[in-house]
C-alpha cells in the first residue's frame, strides 16, 4: 500500500520524532482515544494479520514488559519485539498500535498512568495535530508509527 506524507504532518512529525519514547507513546495514545470514534473498522479488511500477531506477543508478557516492548519500538531498541516490529508493513504497523490502543482500553494492555500529564513542551504539537482534519490525522499516525522499530537497514 502506497501513502504520501501531506504536507500538513511533516512539522509535527519532525516534532513528535524530538520527544522522548514515554510522551511518544502517550502521544499516540491520546491520539487515539481523539479519533477512535470516526474510525471504522472495515470487517472485510484483512491487513496481514501480521500486526496481530505482534499485538498477542506483547499482550502475553507481563504489563511492565508490555510496556518496555512499547518503549522499544518506540526508541528502535535492537530487540526481539521492535525488530518484528520494524520488518512490518507500514498497515501492519499501524493495526498493531491500533491493536495495543484497544488494548489498553480494555486493560489487556498495560495504559497511560491516570495520573500522567504531557510536558509542556508538547502544547504546540498538540495544538498542531488538534488543527488536522481526521485523514491527516491517520496520515500523521501512519507516519510516526511507519519510523519506529528496529530496522538494521536503515539505522546502519
Amino acid at each position: 500500500m502506497t501513502y504520501l506524507t501531506v504536507d500538513a504532518v511533516k512539522e509535527p512529525l519532525k516534532q513528535f520524532e524530538t520527544f522522548d519514547a514515554d510522551t511518544q507513546l502517550a502521544l499516540l495514545w491520546y491520539g487515539y482515544l481523539d479519533i477512535k470514534e470516526q474510525l471504522n473498522p472495515n470487517p472485510d479488511s484483512k491487513v496481514e494479520g501480521l500486526g496481530q500477531t505482534l499485538y498477542n506477543q506483547i499482550a502475553a508478557l507481563p504489563k511492565q514488559d508490555q510496556l518496555q516492548a512499547q518503549r522499544d519500538i518506540a526508541s528502535r531498541a535492537d530487540t526481539p519485539i521492535s525488530q518484528t516490529y520494524g520488518a512490518l508493513s507500514p498497515s501492519a504497523k499501524l493495526e498493531t498500535w491500533l491493536l495495543l490502543a484497544q488494548g489498553m482500553e480494555s486493560g489487556e494492555i498495560i495504559n497511560v498512568p491516570d495520573d500522567y500529564s504531557l510536558p509542556e513542551n508538547t502544547e504546540e504539537f498538540v495544538s498542531q495535530i488538534k488543527a488536522l482534519d481526521f485523514e491527516e490525522r491517520i496520515n500523521f499516525t501512519r507516519n510516526a508509527v511507519t519510523a519506529m522499530g528496529y530496522n538494521k537497514v536503515t539505522l546502519g
